[in-house]
């Protein structure tokens, strides 16, 4: 492994210790506290197989600061509920829109870090060798996760009824679920097509001798 494929371990720990940090201060006093823990539990169950899994199966360095950076963006998002988060007003304004599209930038980021995180593990472990048929694979992979999530959101509907608004964020769109798995397409495709090569070259020091 080199330094420039997977960072190390002091790099790796003063980010993770940074993470929990930022975790803690997204929770001090959140909009709503119910809110918060649902969007910020994909980092709580990350973060512990992230650790546990270091040393025998560590990701390349791209995928770390990927996953650094979703983290952020479901922090913010469970802080303010993502209909309130401030850099979604700002590009309301900017883009001239009917509502704050913060959740749309989640929903990118949630195609666009599982397709490298998908990548990653259908090459290492050697489950499919045609380039096409692995864009394929990951593009399906992301979408099932983004429908799951739909479900997850769904389920919190049903169970809370109003008090699932919050994590819903719809603001009264209509297709609102049809626009978040379109994003997280979008976030798919770029992560192959923009990504693809310097994920390849980080693969194969990281599997080199």
């Amino acid at each position: 492994m080199t330094p420039s494929t997977t960072p190390p371990n002091l790099l790796l720990i003063t980010t993770g210790l940074l993470l929990v940090i930022l975790l803690a201060l997204s929770g001090w006093q959140p909009y709503d506290r119910a809110t918060w823990l649902m969007e910020v539990a994909p980092i709580m169950i990350a973060l512990p197989i992230l650790v546990a899994t270091r040393q025998r199966f560590p990701l390349t360095s791209l995928l770390y600061a990927c996953i650094f950076i979703h983290a952020l963006i479901l922090m913010l998002g469970g802080a303010y509920t993502y209909a309130r988060v401030p850099l979604g007003f700002q590009l309301q304004d900017l883009l001239h829109l009917g509502r704050n599209p913060y959740d749309k930038i989640g929903h990118f980021a949630q195609g666009f870090v599982p397709a490298l995180i998908t990548r990653e593990i259908l090459l290492r472990g050697h489950h499919v060798a045609g380039r096409k048929m692995l864009a394929f694979l990951t593009v399906c992979v992301v979408l099932a996760i983004s429908a799951t999530y739909e479900f997850i959101e769904w389920g919190a509907a049903l169970a809370l009824g109003q008090g699932a608004d919050e994590f819903l964020g719809t603001q009264g769109d209509p297709w609102d679920t049809q626009s978040d798995m379109f994003f997280a397409l979008l976030g798919a495709i770029t992560a192959l097509v923009a990504f693809s090569r310097l994920h390849d070259r980080q693969l194969r020091s990281l599997t080199r001798p």
